[in-house]
């Protein structure tokens, strides 16, 4: 029954990585049908999203405690059934401020996902390296997927399907691991199966110090990069796709469908490398890059667009690595829900950052040179993490730390 349960957390930690940025993302491209249909302004409509995007960051300290405290499994399911539950509300919606209420249960729903989840998972894996690379797959494959579900959908049958299929299959899945639950198919783990050694509490607080500057500002480019491409798509591309969400959403999909391989790549580098030289060197390359989308056009948009999310998926294993290595296994769940309150609460300000560009300006050029900047001081602030000496004590003799989830 152990290994059976094993097994089954792990599969419903990593259909919900990808369930969760799926739906966490339908609105982003669905907000380009309500333009039309609903004839309100782009930087209005975006600004729905404002309080959902918030709860994603704020919700994730507390969903992690209850996941230490009171159960994974079963915060899991509650993480699956109001994610739905929102998306379906959203869905149901006839005007601005029903739309919103959903959005913000949608919102709510999906921050338990990255505390509890990865928490969840890492403690029924058998083999973690393996397990993570795969998780971090499942969970690009859904941020990929979400455009074209969203644009394929409005299509098809309007918006508001874009809204009811995904959240009807997030219910499902809720009502069926509670199941598992009730009938003790699945069962919680208290600890992990392999620990990892302490670290010094002076490269704890180093390392809360930096990787809170660095978090912040990778949350500040991956929500503006999801929120704005589309639009940026639409643009100054639209003598590619036309102007259909279809059309749009897939060449989003194409993009981010980059970042399916370079996550297990970074788990493989993570596993081999000093993780703080993986990590410096991936925000480093995102500032040029960043510049570019600045000002680029046509296929040269799409290629620099793709280098972008290669770069900054390629370094989430060894963030995830890094937070583990500095954090106790009994308040993980907590640890992770710090991250995402740093890295998914910078979503309503990356909302707002669109927004104020976009009033303004009519373009985001301005945007991406506010991104370029960010990346930079990321990459400065990793370079204050403990340093490569410490590293290879460990791979020279020292016990090797585990590795966390994405």
């Amino acid at each position: 029954m152990g290994d059976l349960s094993a097994r089954l957390s792990v599969g419903f930690s990593w259909i919900g990585h990808t369930l969760m940025h799926i739906v966490a993302a339908l609105y982003l491209t669905v907000v380009l049908a309500l333009e039309r249909e609903w004839q309100l302004p782009y930087d209005e409509l975006i600004r729905l999203w404002t309080l959902g995007a918030l709860l994603i960051g704020l919700g994730a300290p507390l969903a992690g405690w209850l996941g230490d405290r009171w159960s994974d499994s079963r915060m899991m399911a509650v993480f699956y059934l109001m994610t739905g539950g929102g998306a379906i509300w959203a869905g149901l919606a006839d005007g601005p401020d029903a739309l919103w209420i959903g959005l913000a249960v949608l919102g709510l729903g999906a921050s338990i996902y990255h505390p509890v989840g990865m928490s969840w998972m890492v403690k029924n894996a058998t083999n973690r390296g393996k397990s993570l690379g795969y998780l971090g797959l499942f969970g690009s494959i859904g941020v990929a997927l979400a455009a074209v579900v969203a644009g394929g959908l409005t299509e098809l049958w309007g918006w508001r399907s874009a809204f009811l299929i995904p959240g009807g299959i997030c219910v499902a899945l809720g009502l069926a691991l509670a199941g598992c639950i009730a009938a003790g198919l699945i069962q919680d783990r208290k600890g992990d199966l392999k620990p990892q050694p302490k670290p010094s509490r002076g490269d704890v607080v180093r390392a809360f110090f930096v990787l809170s500057v660095t978090m912040v500002c990778a949350g500040l480019m991956f929500n503006a990069m999801q929120i704005v491409l589309p639009k940026l798509f639409e643009e100054r591309l639209s003598d590619l796709v036309g102007g259909g969400t279809f059309g749009i959403g897939g060449l989003v999909t194409l993009v981010w469908l980059t970042a399916s391989i370079p996550q297990l790549i970074g788990g493989h580098l993570a596993d081999r490398y000093p993780l703080k030289r993986i990590y410096a060197i991936c925000l480093l390359a995102q500032t040029p890059l960043m510049a570019l989308l600045a000002v680029l056009g046509g296929v040269p948009l799409v290629g620099a667009a793709a280098m972008v999310v290669i770069a900054s998926q390629v370094q989430i294993p060894a963030e995830n690595l890094l937070l583990a290595r500095y954090t106790p296994d009994k308040h993980r769940g907590l640890a992770f829900g710090a991250k995402f309150i740093l890295s998914f609460g910078a979503g309503p300000v990356a909302v707002q950052m669109a927004a104020f560009f976009y009033e303004r300006f009519h373009d985001f050029r301005e945007l991406y040179g506010t991104l370029t900047a960010l990346a930079l001081v990321a990459f400065l602030a990793a370079l204050l993490l403990p340093g490569e000496r410490k590293e290879a004590a460990v791979a020279k003799g020292a016990p090797r730390p585990v590795p966390a989830a994405e």
